[in-house]
């Protein structure tokens, strides 16, 4: 999630004793996964059309050269931002379904400080770690 778009929204407080995902917390999480969607969207079109808008052909090599760097960069980033869009509609989905906020391996609350860290989360840490030892363990072999 970009920096920007973590400015924009005041992070969940949870009351004391307030169930874990309840209609409110729910509809913080609706609300930041759809506003993020919409800026992904937005940086994607925004960056085709500032291409074809700057598809001059540029007589330096320098200048050419620069450009076609920079654009290289660019088309990286939104390259990641495009596959984070199916996963931000996957985490809007597991909220319509009422799943959102519990790990997919466990079933245990993933918890609201992780969530707002990282939304589109389907993993507890616990259940996290485990992947990433045993991604470890079949990479190093």
């Amino acid at each position: 999630m970009s920096a920007e778009l973590h400015k924009q929204f005041t992070p969940y407080v949870a009351k004391k004793n307030e169930e874990y995902m309840n209609t409110r917390q729910l509809a913080h999480f609706r609300k930041i996964l759809e506003d993020w969607k919409g800026e992904l969207s937005q940086d994607i079109d925004r960056t085709v059309h500032t291409m074809q808008d700057e598809a001059t052909i540029f007589a330096d090599p320098n200048d050419r050269a620069t450009i076609e760097e920079e654009n290289s960069i660019e088309l990286r980033i939104r390259d990641r931002e495009r596959k984070m869009l199916p996963r931000v509609d996957a985490a809007l989905r597991r909220i319509d379904e009422g799943r959102f906020g519990f790990c997919e391996e466990t079933g245990d609350p993933i918890g609201l400080r992780r969530l707002l860290a990282r939304p589109t989360t389907v993993y507890s840490i616990e259940a996290q770690e485990r992947h990433e030892r045993r991604e470890r363990v079949y990479r190093d072999d």
